[in-house]
Parts: C-alpha cells; structure tokens; sequence
C-alpha cells in the first residue's frame, strides 16, 4: 500500500500563488510516476498534470500550462504543485495521485492506484 498526504491548500486571491505538497509513503517505491487531479463543484475530476520519479519534465493540462509547475525530491517521496496567477476557476479540490504504469506519464484516473484525500484550494476575492 502506498500512502498520500497532501497539504498547502487554502483561500488565495485571483492572480496569487499557492504550493501543493503530497508526501508519498509506505510501498511508494512500487510506484513510477505521480499525478495531480482536481475536482470543481458539479464537475467531473480531471487532470492536472504528472510526472514520473525518473524524469525532470512534467505533462501539464492546457488549462494549467505555463501557471503551474510539477517539482519533486525524490529524496524525500515528495511532488510539489506550485500554482502561480490562480484563476477562480482554478477553485476545486486537489488530489495527488500514485500510478503504477511503467511507461509514459499517465494522465487517466484509471491509471493511477492511489489516491490522496485531497485538499481544498479557493480562488475568491
């Protein structure tokens, strides 16, 4: 089993910036890449971006690209999502997640065996 623990949501205003940590543990060695989700109110999860323990580059959605940046110290199990010039519709519930899939950065829920409980980020004024 594979444990995660997401933290650094919060209240910020449009156009600030905010730091996802999610700390891997347990059998996190079984896995090869990690993932950020989120999730609106009355909207489906989707992806955000990911990033594999061997490589340096992350796969970012449209959505994000060019605001937020996946980082990792692998020492440590640890992914960061730095989210700069937040949008209200960047409000939703963040989830970082665990694949197993050996090849390829995957962006598909299915492909990612577990899952963190998510921490609530709001974009207001």
């Amino acid at each position: 089993q594979v444990q995660l623990v997401e933290s650094g949501g919060g209240l910020v205003q449009p156009g600030g910036s905010l730091r996802l940590s999610c700390a891997a543990s347990g059998r996190s060695f079984s896995t090869y890449a990690m993932g950020w989700f989120r999730q609106a109110p009355g909207k489906e999860r989707e992806f955000v971006g990911a990033i594999r323990w061997s490589e340096i580059s992350a796969v970012y959605a449209d959505s994000v690209m060019g605001r937020f940046t996946i980082s990792k110290d692998n020492a440590k199990n640890t992914v960061y999502l730095q989210m700069n010039s937040l949008k209200p519709e960047d409000t939703a519930n963040y989830y970082c997640a665990a694949s197993t899939v050996r090849i390829g950065v995957p962006m598909r829920q299915f492909e990612y065996a577990y899952w963190g409980q998510g921490t609530q980020v709001t974009v207001s004024s």
